[in-house]
């Protein structure tokens, strides 16, 4: 478990994989993290007691694995110090967009997966997709799900493109819910609660009403259903939703998500 894995960005995601990796008994000294900004190479080598580099250089070459996780428009510049060093390596993206083809064409290597992962994986409850190349192999793949598990769940898709998708609706999901508790902390607020109350009670409903859907084999629209009495407050407000078009304003606004996916892939993509 304790290969040399080589970070190319040490930022949220990259902390919340490399903690768990440690949780799980990885040792510190086989992780690399290559970070340009002094401050967070400062604070990923105080939380963990790994080695963290300013730029590649030729010590990636010992990585038997190689997680990106650096900004889209950044990972075509990153790759040009990294690539000499790494083509042995198995390599694992967590940036979004950008198409496993042109990751593989810039690191001269076809064993690529892409993960789209969440936030929550930075409190190991997160969900991610992952897609593989024809040439990973089944031991690279259960590698990666030993990775990615430090930050929750997973599952495999066939085709990259589902990972558009995977990214409308749980990449950029948790902003989803902290919307609708922000909207529901406000009406909370104008009817009356303090802030605190109304906070209280709209992160309490979100993780009880998630929780009961992880537990029950009912549909979440069959729950809804079970607490929408005819002619009662439930009732009242899923009917104003409803006559709102909220539902499918929702379904746009994920399309819309879906739609910026495919083009970072094209806006920062090129080969």
């Amino acid at each position: 478990m304790s290969e040399p894995i080589a970070f190319i960005g040490g930022g949220n995601m990259a902390s919340a994989i490399i903690g768990g990796l440690i949780k799980q008994g990885h040792a510190p000294e086989h992780i690399t993290v290559v970070e340009p900004f002094e401050e967070a190479r400062a604070k990923l080598q105080a939380a963990f007691g790994l080695s963290a580099q300013p730029q590649a250089g030729a010590f990636l070459a010992a990585a038997k694995l190689v997680v990106w996780a650096v900004k889209p428009q950044t990972f075509k510049a990153s790759t040009q110090d990294v690539a000499a060093h790494t083509t042995h390596a198995l390599h694992l993206s967590v940036a979004a967009g950008i198409r496993s083809s042109s990751v593989a064409t810039w690191l001269s290597t076809e064993r690529v997966v892409r993960a789209m992962p969440n936030t929550p994986a930075l409190i190991g409850q997160g969900i991610s997709g992952l897609f593989a190349r024809a040439a990973v192999t089944a031991a690279d793949k259960t590698r990666i799900e030993q990775v990615m598990a430090t930050t929750g769940q997973q599952l495999w898709l066939s085709a990259e493109d589902q990972l558009d998708a995977v990214t409308a609706l749980s990449g950029s999901g948790p902003a989803y819910v902290f919307y609708f508790m922000e909207a529901m902390t406000m009406a909370g607020i104008e009817m009356g609660l303090s802030r605190e109350q109304a906070h209280r009670l709209a992160v309490a409903t979100f993780t009880g009403a998630s929780a009961l859907a992880q537990s029950s084999s009912e549909s979440p629209q069959v729950l809804r259903q079970r607490v929408t009495s005819k002619g009662g407050t439930t009732f009242a407000a899923i009917s104003s939703m409803e006559d709102n078009d909220v539902r499918a304003l929702f379904i746009d606004a994920m399309y819309a998500a879906r739609e910026r996916a495919t083009e970072l892939g094209v806006e920062y993509g090129g080969v």
